[in-house]
C-alpha cells in the first residue's frame, strides 16, 4: 500500500540512503534453523527483545499514518502480545531485553523530527523491516513447534 499509494518503492536511492533506523532483526548468530536447538533459548530471547524494541517504532506508524491507524493499532496489539508470550518461554525471561522508558522517549523523539518528505521513507522501511523480523520469527516458532512441545 506505501508504494502504491506515496510512490515509495523498494528499490529508492533516496530510501537506501537514509536507512539509519537501527531496527531489530534476527540474524544467523542467533541461530541458524539446522542447530536451532542448541540456540534455541538465545533466539527466543532475541526474538522477544526485538518485538519490544518494535513496539517504538509502531507507535511512531501508529502517530502518523493516520490512513491506516485502526490497522497499526491492531498490530501495536499483537506484537506486544506476541512478545509477552515468546518472553514466557525464555529460560529467563528477566533476561529479554526491553527498552525502558527513557530509552523509548529518546527513540520516538528521533522519528519525530524526521522531515515530513523523509517520513514516508521511514514509514516504508520500518515495516520493511518488521515484515522481514516476523518472517523469520515465525519460521523459528514453526521449527520450535515442530521440535519441542508448547503450544503458542
Amino acid at each position: 500500500q506505501m508504494c502504491e499509494k506515496f510512490t515509495v518503492c523498494q528499490n529508492s536511492m533516496e530510501m537506501l540512503l537514509r536507512n539509519n533506523l537501527n531496527l531489530p532483526k534476527v540474524t544467523e548468530e542467533d541461530g541458524d534453523f539446522l542447530t536451532f536447538l542448541s540456540f534455541q533459548d538465545k533466539c527466543l530471547r532475541k526474538i522477544s527483545s526485538g518485538l519490544y524494541t518494535f513496539q517504538t517504532y509502531l507507535k511512531y506508524i501508529q502517530e502518523t499514518f493516520i490512513s491506516e491507524k485502526q490497522n497499526v493499532e491492531s498490530l501495536c496489539y499483537s506484537t506486544e502480545h506476541l512478545a509477552r508470550t515468546i518472553r514466557r518461554m525464555v529460560i529467563n525471561p528477566e533476561e529479554v531485553i526491553i527498552p525502558d522508558a527513557a530509552t523509548q522517549e529518546s527513540l520516538h523523539t528521533k522519528l519525530k523530527s524526521t522531515k515530513a518528505w523523509t517520513e514516508k521513507i521511514t514509514i516504508h522501511l520500518i515495516l520493511r523491516d518488521f515484515t522481514s523480523f516476523m518472517e523469520k520469527t515465525v519460521r523459528a516458532v514453526r521449527y520450535l513447534k515442530n521440535t519441542r512441545s508448547f503450544s503458542v
